[in-house]
């Protein structure tokens, strides 16, 4: 649904870029639709104590790593720069790991002059998906399109700041967990994300393109 809403905007010139681990697969139906370049954008969420699902900030990979900080969520906690630090700290090995599984050798895709959508699973308070358009926005693009299928009110009105536009196709009142507004939503490891990045390397169309169009071309039993 969401790779039709985008594919009907007609975007010139696209790149697709995911949020790993969860954009990936979303992000994946995007790039077939637009038979577009598909790549990383690698960001670690800062989770708050005890509640590692909201984001008190998020890191960006980048030399050096960008931080965003979730001013509202860390007020809320209470948290000193000490304690900041020290989460922080605690998440930029996992940062490091993943640009190590994830890149190799491989360096990011140019998006100098590029239509960006950036896609991500979905968004309840928008932080990690903030700090990945913020440092998109220093490589120059064309134009950033924020791409998701669900996140709360409050976060579309937040990240529609820091983007040339949105696509969120519901944006429940009362947000819950992320899960919930999925009929299937395990946990991707790295394999899987490894697997469906391999489908779009090299130049031209993607091969999981030419997979789609191929069992598009069968008939049916």
């Amino acid at each position: 649904m969401l790779a039709t809403e985008i594919a009907a905007l007609a975007p010139r010139d696209p790149i697709v870029l995911a949020l790993p681990r969860g954009g990936v697969p979303v992000a994946v139906e995007v790039a077939l639709a637009l038979g577009a370049r598909l790549d990383l954008v690698i960001v670690r969420k800062v989770g708050a104590p005890g509640n590692p699902e909201l984001a008190v900030a998020a890191i960006v990979d980048g030399n050096p790593p960008e931080v965003v900080l979730n001013r509202e969520i860390i007020e809320a906690y209470g948290l000193q720069d000490e304690q900041l630090s020290a989460l922080i700290a605690r998440e930029r090995p996992e940062l490091e790991r993943r640009r190590a599984v994830y890149r190799a050798e491989r360096q990011p895709l140019s998006v100098k002059g590029k239509t960006v959508i950036l896609v991500d699973d979905g968004a309840a308070t928008g932080t990690t998906m903030k700090v990945a358009a913020r440092a998109i926005r220093r490589r120059s693009p064309a134009r950033i399109i924020l791409a998701l299928p669900v996140a709360s009110p409050e976060a579309v009105s937040d990240l529609s700041r820091e983007a040339d536009r949105i696509v969120c196709l519901s944006q429940p009142s009362h947000f819950r967990a992320l899960g919930f507004h999925y009929r299937e939503f395990h946990q991707l490891d790295d394999a899987e994300v490894l697997e469906l990045m391999r489908k779009y390397e090299g130049e031209g169309m993607p091969a999981a393109q030419n997979e789609m169009l191929s069992r598009r071309a069968r008939p049916s039993d």
